[in-house]
């Protein structure tokens, strides 16, 4: 008997947690590479036209209209006060769902979906600034770089959800 294709990947995440692995999706912000649990992307879009809504922060770009849905799109880089990427053939808009909830972050590149090993994962030391600990799962050690893990939730959560709804309210 065949099992369908997400009954086969809920039985794939539930062996990957037993077995200690995360699936991640990559990304580019700047330089540096994060990822986010694959479990809350949605899908992933190039960037089209993005409806810009007045008195909003800078951080969110406005709104895009997919297959008849609205949904917010917020720049990552500028949410986390990093400096805004000029759009390239790389720029992707992540769909993150979260709090029942889709929203659109726009990442300077998206890399690839990534497997590591929990024990790859080490938690973000006490002197890390900037992005914000309380964003950060942690850290993992691929070969010779560091991929920031990001609690993507958190980062959207509060603030973000809030202007959102508030844009989508607006319209």
């Amino acid at each position: 008997m065949s099992s369908t294709p997400s009954q086969s990947s809920s039985h794939r995440s539930r062996d990957n947690e037993l077995e200690g692995i995360m699936q991640l999706v990559s990304f580019q912000l700047g330089k540096e590479e994060y990822g986010v649990e694959i479990s809350l992307v949605r899908e992933i879009i190039l960037v089209g036209e993005i409806t810009q809504v007045p008195q909003t922060s800078p951080h969110v770009k406005g709104l895009i209209n997919l297959r008849g849905k609205v949904i917010p799109v917020v720049d990552l880089n500028l949410r986390f006060g990093l400096p805004a990427g000029e759009p390239t053939g790389e720029t992707r808009i992540v769909l993150i769902d979260t709090g029942g909830k889709t929203i659109g972050v726009i990442v300077d590149a998206v890399n690839k979906v990534r497997r590591i090993s929990r024990d790859q994962i080490a938690p973000a030391p006490p002197t890390v600034a900037g992005l914000g600990r309380e964003y950060l799962i942690g850290l993992a050690t691929l070969d010779d770089r560091l991929l920031i893990l990001l609690d993507i939730e958190k980062a959207l959560c509060e603030e973000v959800q809030q202007e959102a709804e508030a844009t989508l309210t607006s319209c």
